[in-house]
């Protein structure tokens, strides 16, 4: 029994690691509005998100997905798209992105 619970834990593991969140490929949805490498100043008021803290950045998109900033609207008038943006995304996946952004600079 100990062998098998073993083995079915190894095996949750595994799969789990197969799929964690990949911040590439999770930030391409983003390069139409903050560009390839993150560079991209959006409408002239949004900053580059190389330019952001990286804190700050985490915090914005966990802001954004529960739609607390500014009641909804967000930092920049943007709530609605980015709390779209921001649903599908768990908070491992806002990490690898952020993460990923990071590696930009």
């Amino acid at each position: 029994m100990k062998k098998v619970l073993f083995a079915s834990a190894l095996v949750a593991f595994a799969c789990s690691a197969a799929f964690s969140a990949d911040g590439a490929t999770l930030f391409n949805k983003c390069k139409a509005c903050h560009g390839a490498k993150a560079e991209k100043v959006y409408l002239n008021k949004v900053p580059a998100l190389v330019s952001v803290d990286a804190a700050e950045r985490l915090a914005l998109m966990k802001e954004y997905k529960a739609g607390t900033i500014n009641g909804g609207k967000g930092k920049f008038n943007m709530g609605a798209v980015m709390r779209g943006q921001m649903a599908s995304l768990s908070e491992a996946d806002m990490a690898a992105v952020n993460d990923y952004i990071s590696t930009l600079k």
